[in-house]
């Protein structure tokens, strides 16, 4: 009997000294894996947690792994984000990520309002992407307590209004980074509240705002000319009024004129003025043609990345203009739909633009 108590008692040792080797070797291999740089998925952290007390004390100890909440289609996504904020690990959060979480709706932000959650304030990135639940007065209720928000993302929320536009300028003052996109009742009232209030914004994102004009638009590009990024998809009521002051925009690097009807080559020969542009998207700009291009390939020649899908009015003398000033850069040209170009085979643009790895941006 005492030699099996004995063998039992040798075992229990071995085990604690299995899990203190653990501890000492495996758990800083963990962190270091974690520390690395490439953030884990939220469900993959808590996991982590579970594993043993050591590497449960070891993760709580790094608050930079704390400092992103990552809800993106999750299930009971409201009940999620209130018990997360209860706890002291997320006490300084940077990025709350709810996109898609379908069951967040303005009762789950009113709480965390009326709570005075201390952990939003420090608060930089916010995604609201498809919670279409949230109307104005939530939009209100959640940025009233993220006072340093730098970029808020509202894609697909179909119901907010101009009044949404008016809570977050009040309540952001440093909003730097603004998606609109599929908010299809704001109108020029915001835009207006936009150049005023933000006037260093670096991204804009209005894609499918339909009721946007000139007028709202000229505005804003007059006033936020620190813009970096923008992004008209799928506006077709612009002219080359709006187009010829996108020119203004020296820091300009990112333009979305996917289906831009209206554009010619005069307001693409003003976009020329943004010589730092890499991004070019004039997918199913009909009314352009081989000056317009030849105009951007001699202005703009550190673009990566061009889209001419659709454009029947442009040949190949525009390829020309291309590899000769964008050759050394270019990496995705999409000339899918253009049937003035005869060169279009992979390997007559491989000849012409050596990088490229995309031929094909849209389907």
């Amino acid at each position: 009997m005492s030699g099996a108590m004995e063998a039992a008692n040798e075992e229990k040792e071995k085990e604690k000294e299995q899990v203190v080797a653990w501890g000492r070797e495996t758990v800083p291999r963990v962190m270091e894996i974690v520390g690395a740089g490439a953030r884990l998925a939220q469900r993959d952290l808590y996991a982590l947690l579970l594993t043993s007390p050591w590497c449960y004390r070891a993760l709580l100890s790094n608050p930079q792994l704390w400092q992103v909440l990552d809800l993106r289609e999750t299930k009971s996504a409201g009940s999620r984000l209130l018990a997360a904020l209860s706890l002291e690990r997320y006490k300084d959060l940077k990025v709350l990520n709810l996109e898609f979480a379908q069951d967040i709706d303005d009762s789950h932000l009113f709480l965390l309002k009326t709570k005075g959650y201390k952990s939003l304030k420090g608060l930089e990135t916010l995604n609201l992407n498809a919670c279409q639940k949230i109307s104005d007065s939530g939009v209100e209720a959640i940025t009233s307590i993220c006072p340093n928000l730098l970029a808020l993302s509202l894609y697909w929320n179909v119901g907010l209004t101009d009044n949404t536009i008016k809570h977050i300028v009040k309540n952001c003052p440093k909003i730097i980074d603004l998606n609109l996109s599929g908010c299809k009742n704001i109108t020029d009232q915001s835009l207006l509240l936009i150049a005023d209030s933000f006037p260093a914004l670096e991204k804009l994102n209005i894609t499918r705002c339909i009721r946007l004009t000139d007028n709202g638009l000229l505005q804003l590009l007059v006033k936020c000319s620190c813009l970096q990024s923008l992004n008209l998809y799928a506006l077709s009521s612009f002219t080359d009024k709006v187009y010829c002051k996108i020119g203004l925009l020296s820091d300009l690097r990112f333009l979305d004129l996917c289906g831009a009807q209206n554009l010619t080559d005069e307001g693409l020969s003003c976009i020329v003025r943004c010589r730092t542009m890499t991004s070019l998207n004039l997918t199913w700009c009909v009314r352009v043609t081989d000056a317009g291009v030849v105009a951007i390939a001699q202005g703009c020649n550190h673009l990566e990345f061009l889209s001419l899908f659709g454009i029947v009015g442009v040949t190949d003398a525009c390829l020309e203009a291309l590899s000769k000033y964008c050759s050394s850069t270019l990496t995705t040209l999409d000339v899918n739909g253009c049937v003035g170009i005869k060169r279009r085979s992979r390997e007559d643009l491989l000849a012409l633009f050596p990088l490229l790895t995309c031929f094909k941006v849209h389907s």
